[in-house]
Formats: C-alpha cells, structure tokens, sequence
C-alpha cells in the first residue's frame, strides 16, 4: 500500500512541536556552521596570504641579490624555473614565476622531493595575468587552487609567488564533517529529548482529549446519564495555564450538559408518565364507549338510519382509539425496562402466520415469503414479535399502491438472525428516514395514511427489537425499501 504524503496542517499536535523543534536546531545548527566555516575560511585564507607574503618577499630578495656563489658540500638541485626556489625556507608546493614583457619568462613549482618541476604553457598564461593588487586566488592547470601575489624585483621585473590553498580546502572539509556529525548528533539527541519532552507536557491535553471522547461516545440522546464530574483533573498550581484552563472549561462545561441531560430525562419521565397514566385511564371510558355503542348498535333497526350510521362510527373511532391506547401503554411498558418473555418462538411460523394475515386484509398487493428449509427458533416474547413483523407488514401494505410486490426473507447467519420485509413501492424520502423510527413519525403523501396509521407501529417495532437486544434499520430508494430486523439467534 502506497504512503500518502499528509500536509503539516494534518500532523498531530505533538509532530508539529516537535517538527518546529527540529527544524528551529537544524536551522541553528546550518548558521552556527556556516558562521563558523565562514569565519574559518577567512582566517585561514589571511594566515596563507601572510605567508605567500613572506615568500614572496623571499623570492624578491634572492632574485635581486642573484644566485648564490656554489658552496663546497651543498649540492645544488638541477630543475627548470626561477633559481629562487632553492633557497632555504620556500616550502614543498611554492610556485614561482619571473614575469618579463607582460610574459613568464620562467616558472616552477618545487615539488615533494625539493626538486623543481616546469608548469604547463596554460599555467604560464595564467601567472602572466597575476595582478599586483593583493592575494589573488587562481585555479593553476594542473597544480589546483592557488593564493598568488605579484611583486617588482629592482630591476623592475615582476616575480609571482604562490602558496597551495589545498590546506585550508582540506581543514574546512574536515570542519565541516565535524559540523555534519556534531549536528546529526545533537539533532538526534533533541529529537529524542524533544519525543520525551512533548509528551509529558501534553500528557494533560491527551487526557482532555480522552476524556472528551469518553463523552462523545456515551448515549446521550435518551434516557438518563451519568456524566463523570470533573472529568479532567486539574491540581489547583495549573489552574492559570492554558492546559488547566482547557481543563477547567470542559469541567465546566459538563456539568451544565450534565444539568440539562437530567433535566431533560426528568421531563421526559414525567411525559412517559402522563402517557401511561392517561392511557392506564382511557382504558375504562373506552370500554365504557364501545359497551354501549354495542348496545345501541343492537338496536338499530329501531332508530332513525344516520342515528344507527353515527353509532357506527363512534364504534370505528372507539376501536382505533383503544387501538393507540394499547400501543402508548405497550411503549410506556417497554420505557420503563419490564422484562419480556423468554421461551422458545418460531420465527418461521410467526412470519407466515403474519403473512398469511396481511395477505387477507391486503389481496391485492402480492406477498412472497423466503424462509430457511429449517425452523428458526430463538428466545423471546412470541407476541411481540409478532407484533414487530405484523407491523412491518402493515407498513408496507398502507403505505404502498396496489400491485406493489412485498417479499420478507428469513436467514439465520452465525449467530444472528435476519429479517428483512422489502417491496418495490414509491419509496421513502430521504431527509424522512433519520426518523422513521420516532413515535407518530408519518410519512409523505407518497406513503399516506390510508387504513388508519397511527405512526406508532415502526416505534413500537424498534422498542420491541431493542428489548430484544437487536437493531432494526431502513434503506429506501424509489422502487426498492427494505426494512431490516437483526436478531441474536439464541435458542431458549
């Protein structure tokens, strides 16, 4: 798999510091060495100029008093080039060069063995354009750099002498290996200590940070929560800094989260409350409705025909509304966390039994049923399971036009079960199926409530899964919806 190249603005907080911290010594690092070079350089340069100086002052003085008188014991080293050069104190590597009629009329270089050796003609050219302005530094054919000066002898002929730079070339690359190892090293040693350094000072902010993630994934959005207070630690000595400050504010900042998370569940319990309580009590007038819509209903071919029509309805109402009463009591059941049963349900015959029933009260849509060739058994409360799959049936035969195939399949995979009611229908809006789920949520009038719908079935078909330690979930699109039920395939 192939690096990618992350920009620094996508670095950690901690690669970044310790990147500057790097880069800031590395930076110092090239200036002190190449301050240090440079001051080196110049010092050595006019300690070479001195002493091409020196021989050059030497080569002059010899060239004016001529060649010495041959001393008897002292043999005299045969070469071409100014006799100069053999005199005593011009060291291995002195150039010297007699200059007449703006031409070298001679010049050598006296080598390792004391003796003298001839230049090339291009060297000749050179050392005939040696100015008299100072030291001046001129790449020599064949011998390499070298610092030359110009000086008249009496007579008025110009002597060049020069000194090897390769010295000083070879002290400042020896300087600068040294600068070169120094520094790797030191860099090394500060990125180390800089590793070591950063992660203790934000050591605190990485604790800001797990504690802020901690929160993030706790179940916020319902029920009650128990938020940890404080949950950063900070000593009273850094309250004033800017970790302490950080930590100080998320403390904060909890707790008022932490005040209105309670009293958020508070007015929620009180609502799921109300709701029970009420449906606990519409239970009895309903009944008390429907008794004596019976009643009447028994008598109507002595009452007037829209007296006996009105009683009708008020039965039809009746119905539905003891209908969303028992749903709103079976929520506030599941709420407040009652246990379910736990006996053995076969979920293949709950679903073709439910079929079978959405079929009758819906022949016009057509009903398909995929099962395993064996029964699928699992631990639960038979009658609330079959609530969810009638419910999702249901769902599917209201809000779907005629014609519209719905398929449920049934496949044990591992150690879950899946469930999956789908159809071909018009489909549910996108921005709708974040809360498809939510108690009273309707649909468009693509999805209409035709056949009385509460907006409580798919609610009360999430709860019952959740009691059921499943999930349920939706994906839609215009001529494929597919609600599907995950299930732990525990056998009781």
């Amino acid at each position: 798999m192939p690096l990618r190249f992350r920009r620094p603005s996508a670095w950690s907080l901690r690669a970044r510091l310790l990147a500057v911290q790097v880069t800031l010594l590395a930076l110092v690092c090239v200036c002190i060495g190449a301050g240090s070079m440079l001051a080196t350089s110049r010092f050595l340069i006019e300690q070479l100029d001195e002493q091409v100086r020196d021989a050059s002052f030497r080569s002059v003085t010899l060239f004016d008093l001529g060649p010495p008188p041959p001393m008897p014991g002292v043999p005299r080293l045969a070469g071409p080039g100014p006799i100069f050069l053999d005199a005593p104190g011009q060291s291995t590597g002195t150039v010297g060069a007699v200059i007449r009629d703006g031409r070298a009329a001679e010049a050598a270089v006296i080598t390792v063995t004391g003796a003298r050796q001839r230049l090339t003609e291009t060297a000749y050219q050179q050392l005939s354009t040696v100015g008299e302005d100072g030291c001046t530094t001129v790449e020599l054919d064949g011998l390499g750099r070298y610092r030359l000066t110009r000086a008249v002898a009496a007579d008025g002929t110009a002597i060049v002498t020069g000194l090897p730079a390769s010295g000083v070339d070879n002290t400042l690359l020896s300087l600068f290996a040294i600068f070169c190892v120094v520094g790797a090293v030191a860099l090394t040693a500060a990125a180390v200590a800089g590793v070591v350094v950063v992660r203790r000072q934000l050591a605190p902010l990485s604790d800001v940070a797990g504690a802020a993630l901690t929160v993030a994934d706790m179940p916020l959005e319902r029920g009650e929560v128990n938020l940890p207070s404080p949950i950063v630690s900070v000593s009273p000595a850094q309250v004033h800094t800017e970790i302490g400050k950080l930590g100080t504010a998320l403390n904060r900042m909890l707790e008022r989260i932490a005040d209105a998370l309670s009293a958020r569940h508070a007015s929620e319990t009180r609502v799921r409350q109300f709701v029970a309580d009420a449906s606990h009590e519409l239970r009895t007038p309903l009944a008390a409705i429907s008794g004596y819509t019976e009643l009447a209903q028994r008598n109507s071919d002595r009452v007037p025909a829209d007296v006996a029509h009105a009683m009708g309805r008020v039965a039809s109402e009746a119905a539905r509304m003891t209908e969303l009463v028992g749903d709103l009591l079976l929520l506030a059941r599941l709420d407040s966390g009652r246990p379910l049963e736990r006996v053995p349900v076969d979920l293949s015959q709950l679903t073709v039994d439910a079929v079978s029933d959405a079929h009758i009260a819906a022949p016009e849509h057509n009903w398909l049923i995929d099962l395993p060739d064996e029964p699928v058994v699992l631990a639960g409360d038979q009658a609330r399971l079959h609530q969810v799959i009638a419910n999702l049936l249901s769902n599917s035969r209201i809000h779907t036009p005629p014609g519209t195939t719905v398929t449920v399949h049934l496949v044990v995979e591992g150690d879950q079960l899946r469930l999956m009611v789908r159809d071909d229908g018009p489909g549910i809006p996108t921005e709708q199926q974040s809360e498809i789920f939510e108690r009273f949520a309707r649909g468009d009038t693509s999805r209409s409530r035709r056949g009385g719908s509460t907006g409580l079935g798919l609610a009360i078909a999430a709860a019952v899964v959740k009691a059921h330690h499943g999930s349920i979930s939706v994906r839609s699109a215009p001529g494929d919806t597919a609600f599907v039920v995950i299930l732990p395939a525990a056998v009781a």
